[in-house]
């Protein structure tokens, strides 16, 4: 599940600035569908170079060598192109379906109230 705090500012393209180098397409297949990411070189503008993926990336979306404008939110082996991320709703919709368990739970142990208990007076 994504952090909370990663998939906000991803989805507001809140976060330190640079560029990405695409320099290899790793694809995985799952029977006829194939999710391909690019991994390649981030350097922040302040200098700072790691190596990474590009989220959302495809096959069609780079080619070896290209570059293309990226921002790093936090996460250790993922940036973001600038059109920021989608991953907030995911985050969400599981924040949404934890919060309603929980509601839900404490509404069944919680014991009645004494006004259920009592007779109605006479």
């Amino acid at each position: 599940m994504p952090s909370v705090m990663p998939a906000i500012r991803a989805a507001r393209t809140d976060g330190t600035p640079g560029v990405f180098t695409a320099e290899r397409l790793d694809c995985v297949y799952h029977g006829p569908h194939e999710q391909c990411t690019w991994l390649g070189d981030f350097r922040a503008d302040s200098g700072e170079r790691r190596q990474v993926s590009l989220y959302g990336s495809d096959r069609d979306t780079l080619h070896v060598g290209q570059q293309t404008k990226a921002f790093d939110v936090g996460r250790s082996s993922r940036v973001y192109g600038p059109g920021g991320s989608n991953e907030w709703v995911f985050t969400a919709l599981l924040l949404a379906a934890g919060l309603s368990l929980l509601v839900y739970a404490v509404r069944r142990l919680a014991p009645r109230s004494a006004h259920s208990d009592r007779s109605p007076v006479a």
